[in-house]
């Protein structure tokens, strides 16, 4: 058994193993996991998240490493969690960002780690507000967190983010997917990457027009702003970070930055819960209790619903 304690103080101290091994009990639903959500629970509050998401193709690893050395040349330590989907052999991450990130892996200032999606809808991992903690309780001060891109199901990244930024790029068709998937409500910075492309200013136009749609905005409210890139010459970076420091003081000052904490605190309270009481259901599998409930539905004696709120008195009494 790990000592958790030592952990977290060697995590703090910029131990990347330390941190690879808070992150694996927290993947692997480790006994000790209420011990290492408790430990770091005083040591975190402080790190900022930045949510990327987008279609395939659109360039967000590359996106995320050129916001790595823009953040790096601030001084600011950073930490990745690019989220993949799941080998269905190993169950393990299957592109491996940190391969795509590999001038950071030297860098003592950053922390990359690929994350598998392990069969979860909406493109993040389970265990990802988890790791999110403890990259921020070991010093992080900003957290990139880059999805999937699986498409419609990508708007998730928006409950764990401070920050989301949806990339696109001309010629794919991403203004249509914009709108089909739901992701022009959950932008709060554009970005619209090889702009060195044809059609990159009418795709930066077409996004704007839609943005513009059915808008009601107040005079103090955001308005998501449309930066143009090539991340993997780093030109227009700069205005990413400055875009989304300019999120980041709007949000402080409007109360917005502690309302999505809190909420994402209480989303993850609830998927705790939930997962909880799915684990105490199936225990119940042939359980004479359920047995008994499911030949009273049967019968016609009950109904599935009186059965499943017994079900649930029993187990919330219990």
């Amino acid at each position: 058994m790990a000592d958790v304690a030592t952990l977290v103080e060697q995590a703090r101290a910029g131990r990347p193993r330390s941190v690879a091994r808070l992150i694996s009990l927290v993947e692997g639903a480790s006994p000790q996991l209420r011990e290492v959500m408790a430990t770091l629970a005083p040591l975190t509050g402080g790190a900022y998240v930045v949510g990327l998401t987008g279609s395939p193709g659109v360039g967000k690893s590359t996106s995320t490493s050129a916001l790595v050395t823009a953040y790096r040349k601030r001084g600011k330590r950073v930490g990745v969690l690019a989220v993949d989907p799941s080998s269905p052999f190993s169950g393990g991450a299957l592109l491996g960002d940190r391969v795509r990130m590999g001038e950071h892996t030297s860098d003592p200032g950053v922390y990359i780690r690929s994350m598998a999606t392990r069969g979860h809808l909406g493109g993040l991992a389970w265990a990802a507000p988890q790791a999110i903690r403890v990259l921020d309780a070991a010093g992080c001060e900003v957290v990139l967190v880059e999805t999937v891109g699986v498409g419609q199901s990508e708007v998730e990244i928006a409950a764990q983010a401070d920050t989301s930024v949806v990339l696109l790029a001309p010629g794919m068709g991403d203004g249509i997917q914009a709108a089909k998937a739901g992701i022009l409500e959950i932008g709060d910075v554009y970005v619209v990457n090889k702009a060195d492309r044809d059609g990159a200013d009418a795709t930066a136009r077409e996004l704007n027009h839609m943005l513009g749609l059915g808008e009601s905005r107040g005079p103090s409210d955001w308005r998501p702003p449309i930066v143009k890139t090539v991340a993997a010459r780093g030109e227009g970076i700069e205005e990413v970070v400055e875009a989304l420091e300019k999120h980041r003081a709007w949000m402080e000052e409007h109360g917005v930055l502690a309302d999505r904490r809190r909420r994402r605190a209480a989303q993850e309270i609830e998927n705790i819960a939930l997962t909880a009481l799915r684990q105490r259901i199936g225990d119940l599998s042939g359980d004479q209790r359920l047995d008994a409930l499911a030949d009273s539905v049967v019968r016609g004696t009950s109904d599935p619903y009186s059965a499943a709120d017994e079900l649930i008195a029993g187990l919330t009494s219990a």
